[in-house]
């Protein structure tokens, strides 16, 4: 099932700052995102509604199974176009901005290439590394 981007950048946010905080909140994922709560509060309803997150009785929001495995293949999509992307020169910030818009449209096919290139690469010690 394919899910809109907005989705995977709420579930991609939740990952994140569970895995930098231990727990994400409604008002942590606005901030994360620059969205306004009442927007996230509309958002983490659908997600739950469509079985993707649970909301503990603290306000934290927990990914289940399914909504952890798209944030997960997302996040890693990100990490790694962002990782080749300062291979080649690209600035971590920007680097960061440019995997956030390029993670969603990439073809699986494409990604799984430029996975075996970083990895191949990571192999010989030239992965990761900035020239000039």
């Amino acid at each position: 099932m394919r899910i809109h981007e907005s989705a995977e950048n709420y579930l991609e946010a939740i990952l994140m700052l569970t895995l930098r905080h231990g727990q994400a909140r409604s008002i942590d994922v606005a901030g994360l995102l620059g969205f306004s709560k009442p927007s996230v509060s509309v958002a983490m309803k659908q997600l739950r509604e469509n079985g993707y997150v649970r909301m503990e009785q603290d306000g934290s929001i927990v990914l289940l199974d399914k909504g952890r495995q798209i944030a997960e293949k997302i996040y890693e999509r990100h990490c790694l176009i962002a990782k080749m992307l300062m291979a080649i020169g690209v600035d971590e910030e920007t680097a960061f901005a440019d995997a956030c818009k390029i993670e969603h449209d990439v073809s699986e096919t494409t990604f799984l290439c430029m996975k075996r290139h970083l990895e191949a690469c990571d192999r010989r010690g030239t992965g990761g590394e900035q020239r000039g």
